[in-house]
């Protein structure tokens, strides 16, 4: 089975929340999920080369930009070949910024452009996430069963 990290930063709670709806719909389908938060456990770039599955949660700061706390992490991926590695996107944002959910994109294309293959879903959620944004993060975590899905059977 794949070994799945999910990595937030949550400044108002509703990444967590988006987290914590993609984590309920992978483990109501027996997948296991690590869990690390920014503000709570320490988090190298180095260490997701020890996954198979990297989903990463960011809020968008201001008017499209990265949070404090996710910079280093952010820089520190130029250095990480994501080769083999199947990664995802999350976050929430605030519709009333020119630029919506601008990390989510930001994070995107620096996973795509270390060699990751993508969920091809960008998950952006305006602020927390009400019914329909609970079913895009259960569509979202599906994504991620398929892909996996998709991974195993190409190994065979």
């Amino acid at each position: 089975m794949s070994k799945i990290l999910m990595i937030y930063a949550s400044g108002t709670g509703n990444t967590d929340m988006i987290a914590d709806a993609i984590l309920d719909y992978l483990k109501d389908h027996n997948y296991h999920v690590d869990v690390k938060v920014f503000d709570e456990d320490k988090i190298n770039t180095k260490d997701v080369i020890d996954y198979d599955v990297i989903l990463m949660g960011v809020y968008t700061w201001s008017d499209g930009e990265i949070p404090y706390e996710v910079e280093d992490f952010y820089e520190g991926l130029d250095f990480v070949d994501l080769t083999r590695k199947i990664c995802g996107v999350f976050g929430s944002g605030d519709q009333f910024y020119d630029v919506f959910a601008g990390a989510v994109d930001i994070f995107y294309e620096q996973f795509e452009e270390n060699g990751a293959k993508m969920i091809p879903i960008r998950l952006k959620i305006d602020l927390a996430p009400d019914e329909e944004g609970i079913k895009q993060c259960q569509e979202f975590a599906q994504s991620v069963i398929e892909l996996m899905s998709e991974k195993v059977g190409k190994k065979r």
